[in-house]
């Protein structure tokens, strides 16, 4: 690529950076306990709170968080990470772009911009600049992000990786004090044992270094290092068999919904009885006629058997406007203190 030719532009579309909101900051206890008193998606919401609430209340039960969209580029990336610190979530299932593009981005010290207001994509384009909606990416920065992975690619031993495992890889490198952002969500579960599953890892900038990183070894006629993406699915389903009774609290739907949703059956076809998830709070704008799986909804999942319809609770509503809201409550409700951690990641520990 050629660089950018309107530098001064480029810097002034960059100006404002998104900032992360902190659910700890504000008590939104009266909030929910108000919406519970509503209607429409209000009432939706507050239910929604009661649910997650009673998946952290159970001290059976081992609640997962599910990402998908692009909640951490719009500002709620210190929700998923408190989650993580506060033992609010004990393992994660997200979509490479959540963990790489957004997270992994933010710990290399690099930041999401706010959009000023319409501009000309094909401007942003002469200017490097990659856009979610009204989030601004510098494709400089992103293109490093690439070369990083690529980087921690060429220090591991060239074998199969589950995504679990290559990003503990990353949250370990972070940790080796390489983090200019400190706190990000992989270093955050890294250091609190919450794996973390990407099972489309490669649809991200991940997959960028990873890609350049296995062309670069063929050249060479060396061995390289590949996505086990059959390990993802046998890792999280050897969580879901040791936690007997979980809980699914997910943002967006697509790949990571269905992958958590699946375990209970590929536990059963190990010949595994498990329960299917009790607890299930999903928050989407997806339309239920449009066929995909970001918008079917949980009680059509309890006819494969994979979540129990007692406490299940869909939230059609832009997560970045409810997200922050049941963290909150649930983070002054106070339930998650009396909480032990399982640290699941120890089941894979060497």
């Amino acid at each position: 690529m050629n660089a950018p030719v309107q530098s001064n532009q480029k810097a002034e579309l960059l100006q404002n950076t998104v900032e992360h909101v902190d659910m700890t900051s504000f008590d939104a206890r009266p909030i929910i306990d108000s919406m519970r008193k509503m209607s429409f998606s209000s009432r939706d919401t507050a239910r929604a709170a009661d649910i997650f609430n009673m998946s952290l209340e159970d001290k059976d039960c081992s609640p997962w968080l599910i990402l998908a969209g692009s909640t951490s580029a719009g500002g709620c990336m210190h929700v998923y990470r408190d989650m993580v610190k506060f033992g609010m979530t004990d393992a994660i299932v997200a979509t490479g772009a959540s963990i790489v593009d957004m997270d992994f981005f933010e710990a290399l010290g690099f930041k999401h911009y706010q959009a000023a207001g319409p501009v000309d994509d094909n401007v942003l384009r002469d200017n490097y600049i990659d856009r979610i909606y009204d989030t601004y990416i510098d494709e400089e920065e992103l293109q490093a992000c690439d070369h990083t992975i690529l980087e921690i690619c060429n220090r591991l031993e060239p074998r199969g990786y589950s995504s679990r495992e290559f990003i503990w890889e990353m949250g370990k490198w972070l940790s080796e004090g390489n983090a200019k952002k400190p706190g990000s969500l992989i270093q955050t579960a890294y250091e609190e044992g919450v794996p973390i599953f990407c099972p489309a890892f490669v649809d991200s900038s991940a997959g960028f270094g990873l890609v350049k990183h296995q062309k670069e070894r063929i050249a060479e006629g060396k061995p390289y290092l590949m996505i086990d993406a059959v390990a993802d699915f046998r890792e999280l389903t050897d969580i879901k068999i040791a936690a007997g009774t979980t809980g699914l609290f997910m943002v967006g739907g697509g790949v990571p919904k269905n992958f958590a949703q699946d375990t209970v059956v590929c536990a059963e076809i190990l010949g595994v009885e498990a329960d299917m998830h009790k607890y299930a709070v999903q928050i989407t704008v997806a339309d239920v006629r449009d066929g995909a799986c970001s918008s079917s909804t949980l009680k059509e999942a309890a006819s494969w058997g994979k979540v129990s319809t007692t406490y299940e609770q869909m939230v059609f509503a832009e997560a970045t406007t409810v997200v922050p809201l049941i963290g909150s409550d649930a983070y002054h409700r106070g339930a998650w203190k009396s909480r032990t951690k399982p640290r699941w990641a120890k089941l894979f520990a060497k």
